[in-house]
């Protein structure tokens, strides 16, 4: 059928109403007239693709990349519109889901926009980790939309360019269900794969443990330890986590889902010797309490955060970087038991923070300041760090 298209949903959708139906439509953007194909239809709304443009948005471009496109690779969701809109539309998402699912008042957002990394390809070549899936054949490719189809493409035009040139999608991986390269700041690219039915990486070639710097400061981690894909994202991440927290000297400091410890080294540069700092983390791969070796007042702890927390005692400060899932009510509860007198949150999904938000509202905590990244050019996905404090 042929629809016009309402505003932009989250999950790299735009929303059109049709006598009464709703459905959610990729490769669209607001305002445009298409002709829709329905993908998949729930008892409620249904989901589609664009798949003829009639009238087109001015933000509209030719995708960079040809498989960009209904029915092929599924990784990127906006590659039809211009950067510029790209980050408009993520804003608008960040907004809809604080004030929808948060409760958060609009005029708290006044001034917050998705902000763009610098990159030296700007949207594109900025991806240092990327997995492909592996067909029966041994192929390897990426897989469509909610699909186990995969695509067999060229080369990733999000991929970084030491990734581009690597032979991995024109190599045999027959057996195996994924491979996966590493991007990381050592000169040799890490290789990996794993089996069928299991999400235990196996190193192929390459390092096991790699590098990354941020500033003077190097973090070492295993070749599947999680780091942030886009090169310019910890640096940034850490930079404002640091100006919405103002350490002082002697603090104490908690950095919660610590991964390599990024944050956990900030902070324990910021509030000196008098001060300390407990990370938490659970993946060994992640080397947190090597990587905090340097400073004799941080440490860490391999444990669950909400198994963890609740006998750390009292804090003044803390940063959480938890998973798409979120942080959670029991979690929350636990920080604000603590009483510290800030939290800074690094989110990766707007979704869960929202929640997060609303479970930070039933203590009196609300967010006071906020800053979103685009992290993830040409896909739905952006960052956002908010600082929560008491409410007035």
């Amino acid at each position: 059928m042929i629809v016009t298209v309402g505003d932009v949903a989250a999950g790299g959708h735009c929303v059109a109403r049709v006598d009464g139906e709703v459905y959610f439509v990729r490769h669209a953007l607001p305002g445009e007239r298409v002709r829709i194909e329905v993908t998949d239809r729930k008892k409620r709304f249904a989901f589609a693709d664009a798949v003829e443009i009639l009238e087109a948005s001015p933000d509209r471009v030719e995708p960079p990349c040809p498989w960009a496109g209904p029915g092929k690779c599924g990784g990127c969701d906006f590659q039809h519109a211009t950067h510029e809109a790209q980050l408009r539309l993520k804003t608008r998402v960040l907004a809809d889901q604080l004030t929808r699912i948060g409760g958060l008042d609009a005029a708290k957002l006044d001034g917050v926009a998705v902000e763009a990394l610098p990159w030296k390809e700007g949207p594109l070549g900025w991806r240092t980790r990327m997995q492909y899936a592996v067909d029966p054949g041994g192929r390897a490719g990426l897989r469509e939309h909610k699909s186990r189809d995969i695509v067999h493409i060229d080369w990733c035009r999000i991929a970084s360019e030491p990734i581009r040139s690597a032979p991995v999608l024109s190599e045999d991986w027959k057996g195996m269900g994924a491979v996966g390269v590493v991007d990381s700041d050592d000169d040799e690219l890490a290789v990996y794969t794993q089996l069928r039915r299991t999400s235990r990486p196996h190193r192929k070639r390459g390092p096991a443990t790699v590098h990354q710097r941020v500033g003077e400061v190097e973090f070492e981690l295993g070749f599947d330890g999680f780091w942030q894909v886009h090169p310019a994202a910890a640096g940034a991440f850490l930079e404002c986590v640091l100006e919405f927290l103002e350490p002082r000297e002697g603090e104490a400091a908690w950095d919660l889902y610590a991964g390599a410890g990024l944050f956990a080294a900030g902070l324990a540069e910021t509030v000196g010797e008098s001060g300390r700092v407990v990370a938490v983390e659970n993946a060994k791969s992640s080397h947190t309490a090597a990587n905090l070796a340097d400073w004799k007042h941080a440490g860490a702890i391999d444990g669950d955060v909400a198994a963890t927390v609740p006998a750390l005692g009292g804090v003044d400060i803390v940063v959480l970087d938890p998973p798409r899932s979120g942080a959670g009510p029991e979690v929350v509860a636990s920080l604000v038991e603590a009483r510290p007198r800030a939290i800074c949150y690094v989110a990766c999904d707007a979704g869960a923070l929202a929640r997060d938000v609303k479970a930070f509202a039933d203590h009196g905590w609300e967010p006071k300041r906020m800053r979103a990244f685009d992290a993830f050019p040409m896909t739905q996905h952006f960052e956002t760090i908010a600082l929560f404090e008491p409410s007035e």
